[in-house]
């Protein structure tokens, strides 16, 4: 298996998002995700695309609780800070049962 590289932004970030969902964190697939620099003109950090895919029974309801109010969620990051976090787009729901969700992000160093 593969390790892709991921900056500690982005993997902070990734664990702070599956905490979320209260299960195992086995239990939802990264199936893609997209890290890159961003700068202001006071601020370093970076914008991060993360998605999701929960299989199995139950994977809709395990989405809404994964995103419901992401945006107002506070996220524990060492070093860094979520500027802005939302869900991209509908829920894809498969005819497996499955589920995808892309959730998007700005973190900023703190």
């Amino acid at each position: 298996m593969m390790k892709l590289a991921m900056s500690p932004a982005a993997a902070g970030l990734l664990r702070a998002i599956l905490s979320r969902a209260g299960i195992d964190r086995n239990r939802i697939l990264l199936s893609d995700f997209r890290s890159s620099d961003w700068r202001s003109l006071t601020f370093t950090g970076e914008r991060h695309r993360f998605d999701l895919r929960i299989p199995g029974p139950g994977a809709a309801a395990l989405a809404e609780i994964l995103t419901r109010d992401i945006g107002e969620a506070e996220f524990a990051i060492p070093g860094h800070v979520v500027a802005d976090i939302a869900v991209d787009g509908a829920m894809i729901e498969h005819a497996d049962g499955a589920v995808s969700i892309r959730i998007e992000a700005l973190t900023v160093e703190g």
